[in-house]
């Protein structure tokens, strides 16, 4: 069942997004930076945690998730630390995501020829 669950939540998540891309004029670069916005946004006001609870890896794995670990970051940083958890908690929260993210995205530009578009 966890996984029908995070199924479920993860492809909502995707359906949205693809709605913007197609019913709208937003760019995926417009509906990334929503997305991340929007996980923040809604991890302060403490919606998001039920929807991660919810939908598990489908909930925290899309850039919505991204935005969630962030916010969760900085608010754990801010209760631990004060006002400098402003500025800190959201890079340590995301900074192994981040970091793999760069490593394995240099590994597959040497491994790959990567091309620009014509």
């Amino acid at each position: 069942m966890v996984y029908v669950k995070a199924f479920i939540v993860g492809g909502i998540i995707c359906m949205i997004a693809q709605i913007l891309m197609d019913g709208t004029k937003l760019t995926p670069a417009h509906v990334l930076v929503i997305y991340v916005s929007s996980g923040v946004i809604l991890t302060v006001l403490g919606i998001y945690k039920y929807i991660a609870d919810f939908g598990g890896s489908g909930a925290t794995v899309p850039l919505i998730g991204f935005g969630y670990s962030l916010g969760k970051g900085v608010m754990e940083a801010v209760d631990k630390n004060g006002l400098i958890g402003v500025f800190t908690g959201g890079i340590s929260a995301t900074a192994g995501g981040v970091s793999a993210a760069v490593v394995f995205g240099y590994i597959m530009a040497v491994i790959f020829n990567p091309k620009t578009k014509k």
